[in-house]
């Protein structure tokens, strides 16, 4: 039986398009797997059959989902297909055999059940009195060979070295010094074996002073050049780790909005930890290496000058303990992965603990998530506990081979003094070399650890950095508004989780006219604040048409559409920061006057001036607290600070007593001159007004049509308002 490809699932969620992948690959096909995730219609939550099923045939093979008996899996069911595994997870069962079930886990690698170990896995249903398990049967089409292959890069740390090129000059100062070290390191077996030769069997005192003079001096000069070479690799690491973490917040801050409802926060945390693992190869690990092998080449001449003898058996042992070294390593990488899906999920289970106190303690929910934040802390321990065993295995058979090989060549070498063929001198010439050499040897052996974790951390951030960018470079993108500005929305159809998943909204048409208001109401989940967030351009339509005029809202730089649009959201953000800070959001210049304008229009100045710093004060988690109220006022002045051409409010005033939004909403019609502006709302006073009114019901338009009209129609406008109007049935 051939070995099976194999792929590492990035994240938890990928299972389903990783298995695919691995299938495609055992076909012949090497399919993308940012493709398959997009043709999967990923979520946060993972991916269903359903959504494989898709991702398979978009790249042209057949798919059958279907429940089967054990037998009929082992039998029937053509390999490799794709199997449900306790319930939460999917793997590639390739191979079936002997009582044994081969299985390719993204999770874990290449696994080999026993038929009893499977079923426990796999069986979940009972149908007609027989326990079955969930099977994906995929076979390749004439399509699927029609493909091309993805591009697959080759270039594995290459383009890392990028970070380092910029500090050629401290690099170069490091390498001196590195030589210079070397060189010290050097003289040390001659003097030593001069010491006991010359010193000790003539009885020289003034010649041993002189040699540990010698030996003084050395020392000194090689801890001086280890000193400058500690600042020269700090400067190096630090700029080189704010180089890494700086490209990967700018290319973040590149991605798509919808990217980010798929990604955990302690996920993209752990990955900007990550870092560190990149960095540390990137300087000390990479350059301790290339002096370690230069040290390995020089002591190794040397000690083949004193005895070809000991220098084979120091190569045989040093080659015993790479090879028992590296058997270790596909189960650290394995380990890796778990223990970094499980840190992740820390990261989440932390911010949420410390975000969502209020909540907690509301509900009475502590112990309900200290107890989940424990389970986290047991399946960390065991991780950790999995780790710890393969390193003292690792470190058990490396300390009994290195020992073994040093005890063999010192008896090789006080047989040698023995029997006349090596003086007392060149024995702990000798040993001193040994131990020189066995330094180098433990940095590579570090190294080659270091370069796995730097590679598994590498393939993590290159699934961020391999995403396409919200506007790809090169693609011509209109910045300049059409004369007719009114938006108009076709036939749209808008679903968040692929075509498996329920329709927010559905075929929606609609004009929103220049410098006139539009209020959209509809009961919650009617689909209200969707319909502005794409009119805002975060998503594309899955179906239709967003438009400004006769131009698709995807042909404009979207960078440059949202200095054109200022919206206040429901889950609008308020940074650690100055409230002058908060309201000019992204000003270079703070302009006194607007910012005035904006903290009395959205009545929020009297409180402002109340405070000791006024509009310095520091608000947000790091600073003092607003209510609820406040910070939509805080958010409706900074909106209003920004003076954009369309105004997008969501709810912008739910949280406000009536006295508040009574003068916010006359503020606002001032502000609404010359804009076009939507408006979300469920209060009367705020949507009465409007020159239209969109009714959305399940993600339909319902009703349309000004207060007057659909007040006299008693239909669903008039349902939702009849209470606040008290026109009673």
């Amino acid at each position: 039986m051939s070995r099976f490809p194999y792929f590492k699932q990035p994240d938890a969620m990928d299972c389903g398009p990783t298995c695919l992948r691995m299938i495609a690959k055992f076909y012949g096909k090497t399919i993308n797997l940012d493709y398959l995730r997009e043709q999967s219609h990923i979520s946060r939550e993972g991916v269903s059959l359903l959504g494989i099923s898709d991702a398979a045939e978009a790249i042209g093979m057949r798919s059958l989902g279907t429940k089967v008996t054990f037998e009929q899996l082992v039998k029937d069911v053509p390999k490799p297909s794709v199997v449900h595994w306790d319930q939460n997870h999917f793997v590639v069962v390739y191979e079936a055999r002997k009582g044994n079930v081969y299985v390719a886990d993204p999770a874990f690698g290449l696994v080999k059940y026993t038929d009893e170990e499977f079923k426990k896995h796999w069986l979940a249903t009972v149908k007609n009195g027989e326990l079955k398990g969930i099977c994906l049967l995929l076979q390749p089409t004439p399509a699927f060979y029609d493909r091309d292959d993805e591009k697959t890069d080759h270039s594995g740390f290459s383009f890392l070295w990028r970070y380092v090129r910029p500090h050629r000059r401290l690099v170069s100062q490091l390498l001196l010094g590195f030589l210079a070290a070397s060189i010290i390191q050097l003289i040390f077996p001659f003097l030593t074996q001069s010491l006991v030769d010359v010193g000790i069997n003539n009885q020289d005192v003034g010649f041993i002073y002189l040699v540990l003079v010698a030996q003084l001096m050395l020392f000194i000069g090689q801890t001086s050049i280890d000193f400058i070479r500690s600042w020269i690799l700090l400067h190096i690491s630090t700029r080189i780790n704010i180089s890494i973490i700086s490209d990967f917040l700018i290319k973040l801050m590149r991605l798509p909005i919808g990217f980010f409802d798929t990604k955990m926060i302690g996920d993209l945390m752990q990955r900007i930890q990550d870092h560190r693992r990149i960095e540390r190869f990137l300087t000390t690990q990479t350059l301790n290496i290339l002096f370690s092998v230069f040290n390995l080449l020089v002591f190794g001449i040397v000690l083949a000058l004193y005895s070809w003898k000991i220098l084979f058996v120091f190569l045989l042992g040093s080659a015993a303990y790479v090879v028992w070294v590296f058997v270790f390593m596909k189960k650290r990488r394995q380990l890796d992965y778990k223990k970094f899906s499980q840190l992740s999920e820390n990261q989440s289970m932390l911010i949420q603990l410390i975000t969502g106190m209020q909540e907690i303690k509301l509900n009475n929910y502590e112990k309900q998530k200290r107890w989940e934040w424990e389970r986290i802390q047991a399946r960390l321990f065991r991780v950790n506990v999995e780790n710890l065993t393969i390193d003292q295995y690792q470190q058990a058979g490396s300390v009994f081979i290195n020992q073994t090989k040093n005890i063999i060549i010192t008896v090789i070498a006080a047989m040698a003094v023995l029997n006349g063929d090596m003086t007392l001198g060149m024995m702990l010439a000798v040993q001193y070399i040994i131990g020189q050499l066995n330094g180098p040897l433990n940095e590579m052996i570090n190294f080659m650890h270091l370069a796995q974790d730097a590679k598994m951390s590498l393939e993590r951030l290159g699934e961020i950095h391999k995403q396409d960018d919200e506007e790809v470079k090169g693609k011509p993108l209109l910045n300049t508004l059409p004369s007719n500005k009114s938006l108009q929305v076709q036939d749209l159809v808008f679903q968040y989780e692929g075509p498996h998943s329920p329709k927010v909204l559905n075929q929606i048409s609609l004009t929103v006219p220049e410098r006139k208001l539009t209020a959209i109401v509809g009961t919650s989940g009617s689909g209200k604040t969707t319909l502005v967030k794409l009119l805002l351009g975060f998503y594309p339509p899955v179906q239709g048409k967003v438009r400004v005029g006769d131009t698709d809202l995807q042909n404009f730089s979207q960078q440059w559409w949202r200095t054109k649009v200022g919206a206040v959201m429901q889950d609008g953000f308020i940074f650690s920061d100055t409230i002058a800070n908060n309201i000019a959001v992204g000003a270079e210049r703070l302009d006194k006057e607007r910012l005035l304008f904006a903290a009395k229009t959205a009545n929020i100045l009297e409180f402002v001036e109340s405070l000791p710093l006024g509009f310095n004060t520091k608000i947000g988690q790091d600073g003092h607290g607003l209510s609820q109220g406040q910070k939509q006022r805080i958010l409706i002045a900074r909106v209003i600070y920004k003076d954009p051409e369309y105004l997008f409010f969501d709810e912008a005033t739910n949280a406000l007593d009536a006295n508040n939004e009574k003068v916010i909403m006359e503020n606002l019609d001032k502000v609404y001159e010359g804009k076009t502006v939507v408006v979300v709302a469920h209060r009367l006073s705020t949507v009465k007004h409007a020159d239209q009114i969109v009714v959305l019901d399940r993600g339909e338009i319902v009703e349309l049509g000004t207060h007057e009209e659909l007040t006299a129609k008693r239909g669903a406008y008039y349902n939702l308002v009849k209470n606040q109007l008290e026109l009673g049935n």
